[in-house]
């Protein structure tokens, strides 16, 4: 009889990684244990996750990690001790056994552990009224009567995953989890159905990049608030706590720092192994907690709304990342009334030119709907940030304000040009807007990176103008061989240049039992 295997995220190869240049190739496993991921980051690239909503949760799991390893968490001169971790060129072996190995954190590694498994709450199995489904839990899967998007899977027939996979969507789960219905789970007498979103749910996540992930992992800790005093006792992550927490009251969930990157969610998940834990047959997915966790988070740009309520930036799939350069590299940048992600002020402070910047995320609804996975990288730009070169960082801004402005016109134009050419209702049934945007966003985001790269600033509203108009001809090139389309074409096109003046506001004036109106 085969023997079972808990799957122990420190040792089984469950990380995926690419290796620097240097890595002799008898050197490079496709992917590492916990432990060697750690002993080895100087020597990986990246992390070669497939998911991006998946490397999203978990680079702020490695990031508690590396504070706890390193021992920043309790810092008294965090930024001196950075350097000096940074200047040693690899994390400390002795300081990578001495937390792994630690008595306390025996066997919490484990996916499938009875008491502890990895991230999950093991009540679930008695808790909950039924287990979701193994197609419920791959979160690219579709369940019950839902469109098939990513893959094709039946309910009926369900493909089982192996460990490895099936931690990538537990950290989906519990970050990106939707709201609404879910299984039922009973705790004290409490039955609920329904969870809240997972913290990150439609958020775009922001993380700098070095030239391994030893450096990627010192430049994405964010500096503790100064102003407040954590307590390290009390701010445990989950595989810390000796305790399960309670789902009927989020007390005492987020403390600090770490809880704040590893206990921040809303759905609790339980895997089910088959007989030898050599796959997840099954998974029981509910709510967490029945109050609302505090959003917080030191990787979103958040936005203020006209209610003048702050919200994380929306992960869409139709927007570039360069259109968000200036959010990350000014704390105010021209246009936008944002807050620039914490962990950036710290991070430019790392190294000099090497550090990138990476997007993450789903484009998705705060419900079950997932549209687009959303994954991009910049070149090396954390050195132009304004902490290093505030002129520049400024003319970027300008550089981006330039693009979107000629991008919005475009819109603009295109949808009144359609109107009058169609007599559509409604803005949203224009025919040309979709092909304009498609065309207009990719040229534009060609021209920015190339100025940026020329340092090339002036004459920018000129150029995004340029392929504005170019635009704007091309997609409505079909209406030019009637009168009607020559003279909706010809009347929108004004729009590209900001619209036509608005006419002065008439003033009156009495004067005496007359009543002069001036224009």
């Amino acid at each position: 009889m085969p023997v079972f295997d808990p799957y122990d995220l420190l040792v089984q190869p469950a990380f995926p990684v690419r290796w620097a240049d240097h890595v002799p190739e008898e050197e490079r496993p496709e992917a590492v244990g916990l432990r060697e991921l750690f002993l080895r980051a100087h020597d990986i690239s990246a992390l070669a996750v497939p998911l991006p909503p998946a490397l999203s949760a978990l680079y702020r799991i490695l990031y508690a990690l590396t504070a706890r390893i390193t021992g920043l968490d309790g810092s008294e001169d965090w930024h001196e001790d950075r350097y000096r971790i940074l200047d040693a060129g690899s994390f400390s072996p002795g300081d990578i056994s001495a937390y792994f190995d630690d008595e306390s954190r025996a066997g919490r590694f484990r996916l499938f552990d009875p008491r502890f498994p990895f991230l999950q709450d093991p009540r679930l199995a008695a808790e909950c009224d039924k287990p979701a489904g193994v197609n419920k839990l791959v979160t690219t899967r579709p369940s019950g009567s839902n469109h098939a998007w990513f893959q094709h899977a039946a309910d009926a027939r369900p493909v089982q995953v192996e460990p490895a996979e099936a931690f990538l969507h537990l950290l989906v789960w519990r970050y990106y989890g939707p709201s609404g219905r879910c299984s039922s789970r009973t705790v004290r007498g409490v039955k609920e159905a329904n969870s809240t979103a997972g913290p990150l749910r439609t958020a775009l996540s922001y993380h700098p990049l070095g030239e391994t992930l030893f450096e990627t992992l010192l430049a994405g800790l964010a500096e503790p608030d100064p102003s407040r005093l954590y307590d390290r006792a009390t701010d445990l992550c989950p595989w810390e706590r000796a305790e399960l927490p309670d789902p009927l009251s989020v007390k005492g969930t987020v403390t600090g720092p770490m809880t704040g990157l590893t206990a921040r969610t809303q759905h609790a998940v339980l895997l089910v192994p088959d007989a030898t834990g050599a796959a997840v047959r099954d998974a029981y997915i509910t709510w967490a907690y029945r109050e609302r966790i505090p959003r917080d988070d030191d990787y979103l740009i958040w936005q203020v709304s006209q209610a003048g309520n702050a919200y994380a930036r929306y992960a869409d799939s139709q927007r570039a990342l360069w259109r968000d350069l200036d959010a990350l590299l000014l704390n105010d940048p021209p246009g936008q009334d944002t807050a620039r992600p914490p962990v950036f002020r710290t991070a430019v402070e790392l190294t000099e030119k090497t550090l990138r910047v990476q997007a993450l995320g789903i484009h998705q609804e705060g419900q079950a709907k997932d549209t687009q996975l959303v994954s991009s990288s910049t070149p090396p730009v954390l050195h132009l940030a304004q902490e290093r070169d505030p002129e520049r960082a400024r003319m970027i801004g300008r550089l981006r304000l330039s693009g979107e402005l000629a991008g919005g016109r475009l819109a603009r134009a295109t949808k009144q040009a359609w109107a009058a050419f169609s007599n559509a209702r409604k803005a949203e049934d224009c025919g040309w807007s979709a092909e304009a945007a498609a065309r207009y966003w990719p040229a534009a985001e060609a021209e920015f990176w190339q100025r940026l790269e020329e340092q090339r600033f002036d004459g920018a509203t000129q150029a995004f103008r340029a392929i504005a108009e170019r635009v704007y001809d091309q997609v409505t090139s079909t209406a030019a061989g009637s009168l009607r389309g020559v003279r909706a074409r010809e009347s929108a096109r004004i729009e590209l240049y900001g619209g036509r003046p608005k006419q002065p506001t008439s003033t009156k004036r009495r004067t005496g039992n007359d009543t002069e109106t001036d224009g």
